[in-house]
């Protein structure tokens, strides 16, 4: 089972990895004006992570079985373990990021002159260019923390964006933690995820993401600086890493609140 719980933790730590790398295709945009390109690029990113989380689905499944036919088997250990590999995800994001934005600049720029993205990749995607990639790196400094002040931004959206990032990052696992909490509605509360991720949706669409289009916006116009959205992305990648942390300390209690809701809807 060790094996299935590392497997699990792998898809887990890329979807948050590649989830937080597509605010680096936004940043791009935004300095090269394209932010349209660079939306259409970052879900590309997104399939990534979607397709992973589809795979990552039956085989943390798979665990729920083995803890049902196995007493000794400690179910909430492991996924203390799936969501600390979230955390690890969002990290090396972070201290990936300035070498995200600079290849991300590239990479629309090749898109602009291929025109597509199976073409892009036919005439820029070669074996030598990747091995080239790493003069591209650029390392984090430690300088960039200082910038990260939180003048100027909303708290409430760091903290929002902290709260729905553990949210989402626990909603399945609390679900299935659930299921093995009661019997009598074990196949109810494992397909109640909704009623923890259904919360997140709502305070990620209406505060968190208009919001940053607002200010996103205002840089493209000029009203603000190009800096002020490096700030809010590093903050944001800030709230998402303490939001996995977080939901180390939410995973218990949600499992409960699934168990209540299902047993008196």
């Amino acid at each position: 089972m060790l094996e299935q719980v590392f497997l699990v933790s792998l898809f887990t730590f890329i979807i948050h990895l590649s989830e937080t790398l597509t605010y680096s295709l936004r940043l791009a945009g935004v300095r090269l004006g394209k932010l349209a390109v660079a939306m259409s690029l970052s879900g590309i990113i997104l399939l990534i992570s979607r397709t992973a989380n589809m795979v990552q689905a039956p085989l943390t499944g798979k665990l729920i079985d083995f803890a049902k036919h196995n007493g000794d088997f400690n179910l909430i250990d492991q996924f203390r373990i799936i969501i600390g590999a979230a955390t690890v995800g969002t990290f090396t994001a972070l201290l990936l990021f300035p070498s995200a934005v600079f290849l991300s600049s590239r990479v629309i720029a090749h898109l602009e002159v291929a025109g597509s993205v199976p073409q892009m990749i036919h005439s820029s995607v070669s074996f030598q260019k990747i091995i080239n990639a790493r003069y591209h790196l650029r390392p984090p400094k430690l300088s960039m923390l200082s910038q990260l002040r939180i003048g100027g931004i909303p708290k409430r959206l760091v903290v929002l964006n902290c709260l729905v990032t553990a949210i989402y990052t626990i909603g399945v696992l609390a679900a299935l933690l659930a299921s093995t909490l009661t019997q009598e509605y074990s196949m109810a509360a494992s397909q109640s995820s909704g009623l923890i991720n259904g919360v997140a949706t709502i305070l990620l669409t209406i505060l968190i993401d208009p919001q940053i289009g607002l200010m996103t916006d205002k840089v493209l116009r000029g009203e603000k600086d190009v800096a002020t959205l490096n700030k809010v992305f590093g903050l944001l990648m800030m709230s998402r890493l303490f939001g996995t942390i977080l939901a180390q300390v939410l995973l218990v209690p949600a499992a409960y609140w699934i168990t209540w809701m299902v047993s008196v809807l």
